[in-house]
């Protein structure tokens, strides 16, 4: 069982009336995303709050709107905001993206989402799991297109997904005018398959798509030095 909270360096998450935990994907997609220059970001789908804490932390100047569907996770991303030494610059909007998307006139220089990705695996029966879960109520092609309509000159989408959607969202790159300009292949272990892709995508061209990868844990238990250094502004115990 997960714990009700999570404890980083300067900020805690409080996540017991939240769907999804604080887990990897989250934690990476946070320390991996280019924040410099970003005065304005949309979180997308902030559940308890996790990445807009850590960008608000990386990003002293940017001011971050945190976006979810699902009332009580607001409700406590609101209260892990209130508790943090960024409360004045993160707001928390309940509110499905689509809706957001629609109704608001603000651009950013950064959407940023871990966003649901499971499309046609077994549905969780607890309804709030399954709307974090399944891509149902926040589709890919959804985070997109609206997210570019939402994009300042220059602005740019980060997020992660499984390894095997990345011809989807080159696909959906294209149709939106988008560029891939940075992609990381995430591999759990040495010799694994690569599990998961973060990707960043601009409305600016760029000679040629930045691709690496990321090695989580040198042996079991034992994380990689590349994984420690991204990560070591986060977690209260060096990995």
């Amino acid at each position: 069982m997960a714990n009700d909270y999570f404890r980083f360096r300067q900020f805690t998450v409080r996540q017991d009336r939240c769907a999804m935990k604080v887990g990897t994907d989250g934690t990476l997609l946070g320390a991996w995303v280019r924040v410099a220059g970003c005065l304005n970001i949309l979180d997308a789908g902030t559940g308890a709050g996790l990445i807009a804490l850590m960008l608000a932390q990386r990003n002293c100047d940017a001011a971050i709107d945190a976006v979810d569907i699902d009332g009580d996770a607001c409700r406590q991303a609101a209260e892990n905001v209130a508790g943090s030494p960024f409360a004045g610059r993160i707001r928390v909007v309940h509110a499905s993206f689509s809706a957001y998307a629609s109704e608001t006139a603000r651009r950013y220089d950064l959407v940023v989402s871990n966003p649901p990705y499971f499309v046609r695996s077994l549905k969780n029966p607890d309804p709030k799991r399954r709307i974090a879960r399944h891509t149902d109520s926040f589709p890919l092609e959804e985070l997109i297109g609206k997210g570019r309509e939402l994009l300042a000159p220059g602005g740019r989408i980060a997020l992660i997904l499984p390894a095997g959607r990345e011809d989807e969202l080159r696909g959906l790159a294209c149709e939106n005018g988008l560029n891939v300009v940075r992609l990381t292949a995430v591999v759990p272990v040495p010799g694994a398959a690569v599990k998961r892709i973060l990707a960043e995508l601009s409305v600016s061209p760029a000679s040629s798509c930045g691709r690496d990868t990321l090695l989580i844990e040198k042996a079991r238990g034992e994380y990689s030095r590349a994984y420690a250094e991204l990560t070591k502004d986060f977690y209260l115990k060096p990995v």
